[in-house]
């Protein structure tokens, strides 16, 4: 009896499904971070705050980042199995170029998860125990939760145009020209990425400072990606 799980196409749907469950699980505590308990820290008292960073935070952080590991590796995975199957000339159609622009923002996100939020929520939580425990508050505390409140912002609005581009691999088809020069589309996109990577390591949140900044930045930057993928293929 052939069973359709213990194909290659059975794997590869395994990936899948496994890529959104733990995306689900990511990106919906981003969005808590972000819209719900921010605001939430910012009304309340400060024994209230000090107790949720010592007992709520830690267990938040956990799941945030471990999914977001998984759904990277996931995504990760597909990716690489798709194109051995396929041919890596797939990624030169329209289901390639939106997946790797959604998939590089998607990158972006989980370093910054991992490299940038983790450490300095870190000093945050490390802070507000020892605080907690009679001792003086870590000195390196507000800048590391400013840094982590920048980065955590900036994951919120590329989370937008991420979703865009992988909804869009699948039900949007883009007339790709398959003659066009797309390093010009990489280049491009590339100082893109990078100038909002900077500014997640040493920038500031600037509109990105309310929720409504973070999500009209998202949507513009959705705007703006598509806009590019669509003059830059033809």
């Amino acid at each position: 009896m052939e069973i359709a799980l213990l194909s290659l196409d059975g794997f590869m749907f395994l990936l899948r499904w496994m890529h959104f469950f733990f995306g689900v699980i990511w990106i919906g505590l981003l969005y808590y971070f972000n819209f719900v308990q921010g605001p939430f820290f910012a009304e309340t008292d400060a024994a209230t705050k000090s107790n949720a960073i010592q007992k709520l935070l830690p267990r938040a952080l956990w799941w945030f980042r471990w999914a977001a590991m998984v759904t990277f590796l996931t995504g990760l995975t597909y990716l690489a199995t798709k194109g051995h199957r396929d041919g890596f000339e797939i990624f030169l159609t329209s289901w390639g170029v939106c997946i790797l622009t959604g998939s590089t923002l998607g990158m972006m996100m989980w370093f910054n998860v991992w490299f940038v939020i983790w450490p300095n929520q870190q000093v945050v939580i490390a802070s507000a125990t020892q605080a907690a425990s009679g001792g003086g508050a870590l000195p390196s505390a507000a800048a590391a939760g400013s840094r982590a409140l920048v980065a955590s912002r900036t994951n919120a609005c590329l989370s937008i145009p991420m979703l865009f581009f992988m909804g869009a691999a699948s039900h949007l088809p883009l007339a790709v020209n398959p003659n066009v020069h797309f390093s010009n589309l990489a280049g491009v996109l590339s100082v893109i990425f990078v100038v909002i990577q900077v500014n997640a390591r040493k920038g500031k949140t600037g509109p990105m400072t309310t929720i409504p900044g973070v999500i009209s930045c998202g949507f513009a930057l959705a705007a703006v990606l598509y806009t590019l993928v669509e003059v830059l293929t033809k």
